[in-house]
Order: structure tokens, then C-alpha cells, then sequence
């Protein structure tokens, strides 16, 4: 297949595909004779595996860590796991984060008086903010 439509298939876009070529995460593909991209199975599932790892957000190096890790049937799953364990905790930090930024804005929202803006009081806990 060619990369159009390799990239239909998966959902990818077609600059992400060669980016990931580009970067190594995918295998250069084979070239037919007018110069064109040529495209197998294994390549889409390869991509449809690095596109599920980085929708759960998973970035590049840990993607080709775990694609090694697959090349590897008979090793330990440890790496993979302790891969994911990481991952885990970054997004358990992210969560925590967006808690915080919730109950900010909820607070900001239920103090609005919604009357004029030079009493916003919305206005005004973002005009004190010290972070940028």
C-alpha cells in the first residue's frame, strides 16, 4: 500500500508517518520503481502500535524502547512494565494538576458577581496571578 493509504487505514497522518520514519520509530519503507513509498502489514500494525502508545501518552523514546522490548518475546516484560509505570505516574501528576486547576477556576467562577468587569473579580485574580 502506499502511504496514503497506510495513512487512511491508521488515522495517522501522512506528515506524522514520515516523521516517525524520519526519527526512526518507523522502518524506512521499500521504494517502488517510480520512487513511491511502499507499505506491508507489519508496517501498520508497527504504526498502529506506536499511534496506541502515544495516545496514552507515551513519548517517542519510551515507544521505541517498547517496540525493542517487542522484538523480544522470550525477554521479561519488567522494562515494559516499569515503562508503564512511569507513564502512570506522569498522568496521575497531570491529574493532580488539572484537580488543582479546577477548583481554581471554580472558585474564580462562583466569586464572580457578574456585574461590571472593573469588579470582576475573575479579572482580578487574574491581574494578581504570579505565575505566567
Amino acid at each position: 500500500m502506499q502511504i496514503g493509504d497506510l495513512s487512511r487505514c491508521s488515522g495517522v497522518h501522512i506528515e506524522t508517518i514520515r516523521y516517525y520514519e524520519r526519527v526512526g520509530v518507523l522502518p524506512s519503507p521499500a521504494r517502488q520503481a517510480n520512487g513511491r513509498r511502499s507499505y506491508g502489514e507489519a508496517d501498520a500494525k508497527r504504526l498502529g502500535f506506536v499511534r496506541h502508545a502515544r495516545s496514552l501518552g507515551f513519548d517517542l523514546a519510551a515507544v521505541r524502547a517498547l517496540l525493542a522490548l517487542q522484538q523480544q518475546p522470550e525477554a521479561s516484560c519488567a522494562k515494559a512494565s516499569q515503562i508503564a509505570q512511569t507513564q502512570l505516574e506522569a498522568v496521575d501528576s497531570r491529574i493532580a494538576q488539572l484537580l488543582k486547576l479546577r477548583e481554581e477556576l471554580s472558585r474564580m467562577v462562583s466569586e464572580c458577581g457578574r456585574g461590571v468587569v472593573a469588579e470582576c473579580r475573575i479579572i482580578e485574580a487574574l491581574a494578581g496571578s504570579k505565575e505566567s
